[in-house]
Order: structure tokens, then sequence, then C-alpha cells
């Protein structure tokens, strides 16, 4: 990786610089658009005291479920955990600090992160144990909670296709949450499915710019699907 390029050849240098008791942002939205192989070299790293911050745990063995394994999460901030009994057995033995989100402030916690706005009030959760700790405020008659953004010191995220330049596209619902963890970590590293020269990309149909992008990396992914739902023949 040189200059404007941003392509790495191994997970090892994607992911070089990280260590123990870091904080994480992980895209992804259940198994959809997760940067599967970052996760599975993380499990081979076994970097420990993690905090993460993605959408939901996976399951128990695969997504970030494959760290729960390995007791590498000390606390996550998640939205949804209904399809990991692992998460629940941690989460309900204390080995596990669960800061449950809800779902839309979540996504604008991370990004408020990466516009560099430290903190933004809600409606949401207000009256709730969402909002215990946090200060509150009524402003025009109504009852709003105080919400910290989140920042990250590596962002790994998952897209279809990258230039050289790190520039991004998603594809189809597989965007989710990675465009805005891709502002909000100090490192953001990138699977794609493929990488092109710099040029080839539409610059109408980036969805992130290659500036928020430091490492990118090719990878090939299983793409499991959490519940296959199919009709009766």
């Amino acid at each position: 990786m040189a200059g404007f390029n941003k392509v790495v050849t191994s997970y090892d240098e994607a992911l070089a610089g990280l260590t123990d008791d870091m904080t994480l942002m992980v895209g992804g939205f259940g198994l959809c658009g997760i940067p599967e192989n970052l996760i599975i070299k993380m499990r081979d790293l076994g970097v420990k005291g993690l905090t993460c911050i993605s959408n939901n745990a996976g399951v128990d063995d695969f997504g970030l479920g494959l760290l729960l394994q390995k007791k590498q999460i000390s606390r996550i901030y998640a939205s949804y955990v209904g399809e990991n009994a692992l998460f629940e057995q941690q989460m309900l033995s204390g080995e596990l600090d669960v800061i449950l989100t809800p779902q839309g402030t979540l996504a604008e916690k991370i990004r408020a992160g990466g516009a560099g706005i430290p903190a933004f009030f809600t409606a949401t959760g207000y009256g709730t144990p969402v909002a215990d700790g946090k200060e509150t405020r009524e402003i025009d008659g109504r009852h709003y909670v105080l919400e910290p953004s989140l920042t990250a010191d590596f962002a790994l995220i998952k897209a279809w296709k990258a230039d050289t330049m790190g520039n991004l596209i998603f594809r189809n619902t597989a965007m989710n949450f990675n465009p805005m963890m891709a502002t909000a970590g100090k490192i953001t590293v990138v699977e794609v499915e493929e990488i092109v020269p710099a040029g080839e990309l539409d610059p109408n149909f980036i969805h992130t710019p290659g500036i928020y992008v430091d490492r990118v990396i090719k990878g090939t992914f299983e793409k499991r699907i959490e519940q296959r739902t199919v009709r009766e023949g």
C-alpha cells in the first residue's frame, strides 16, 4: 500500500495495529454485509478485551459469534441480539457487558461520530431504561435524551466493489450500517468482492469516498443466510 493506493494483499496487513482492548465497529445486519474474513482473522489473532459496535453479534458459529466463542469481546453496543444463544448466555452470566441501543439511535450515534458531532438529543428511549444516567431535556413540550456519538479505533467494513483509491460501492441491503461506520473509524478496513483500477467507477454511484478508507482487501465470501424460508411446493 503506497500513496493513494489503498490495496493490501494479506489479512495480516489489513489488520496491522489491531491490539487488545480496542474499540471496533463491524458492519452488517444479521449476516448480511458482514466482513466475514476480517472477523475470522481477528479470531485467529486472539485479540481480546474488545469493545464491539455492531447491529448484532452474528450467530453462534459465524460472524461476531466466532469472537464470542473465544470470549474475545468484553463489551458490545448492539440493537438486535435474538439469533445468538451464546450471546445470551454470556450477557446473563455477566461475562459480556451489553449496551442495548435502539436501532435508529445506534445508526445516528455512528453517523454523528463520523461527522464530528459529540452528542445529539433524541426522543427515542425517554422514560425507559435506555435513558438511565443520561441527560434529558424538554424542548417545545417534548422530552429528549442526550445520546453521545460513537467512534472506533478500527471500522471493519464489507463493500461490493472498490477502486484502488478506496472509493466504495455497496450492493442492495448489504449496505446497511457499512457506509456510516466507514466514516467513524480511526482506521477503516474494507473487504470487497472486486477491486478495479482508479477511475473505473462512475463517480455518480460511489457511496463512500476513498478519503474515509485506509485499507482495501479482496476476499471471497460464504454469504451465509441466517434463516432460509421457502414457500411450500
